[in-house]
């Protein structure tokens, strides 16, 4: 663990130190883990168990505890939009918009303009208001 101290103000320096010495008060408390460990495996003995019952193997454990949760993959979908000048570029809605849609719709141009007629409604975020008409009241002053 790493820790820029020059970075920090003395009140955060004070608030490090003190929280330093709370943990430490707690560390010095506990027990070893070895002896804790052997402890908990005489109980267990004792009630006819062995840790293993109990909680499972160590290999076990420690490995689902390691490894990040999968994420569920997401199916393939058909492309929503299409380039007008280059019928390769398309995109499905899904994730970043492709560059050569932010460049069309820099200048502009709505990301409906690039729709695949038939096909679907609009994906992006920030399009939920197409389409719909807005009242403007102008002030006679």
């Amino acid at each position: 663990m790493n820790i820029d101290i020059n970075a920090l103000s003395r009140a955060e320096l004070d608030a490090l130190l003190k929280a330093a010495k709370k943990q430490q008060k707690v560390l010095a408390k506990r027990a070893p883990i070895n002896t804790v460990r052997r402890q908990l495996t005489l109980m267990a003995g004792k009630a006819g168990y062995t840790i293993e019952e109990l909680f499972g193997t160590q290999q076990q454990t420690t490995t689902s505890a390691s490894k990040p949760a999968r994420r569920k993959k997401t199916g393939k979908v058909a492309p929503k939009y299409r380039d007008p000048e280059n019928k390769r570029n398309t995109w499905t809605g899904r994730g970043r918009m492709p560059r050569w849609l932010v460049e069309k719709t820099r200048f502009g141009r709505s990301p409906m303009d690039f729709l695949i007629p038939g096909l679907a409604r609009p994906t992006a975020h920030g399009l939920e208001d197409i389409g719909k008409r807005q009242l403007v009241k102008h002030d006679p002053a």
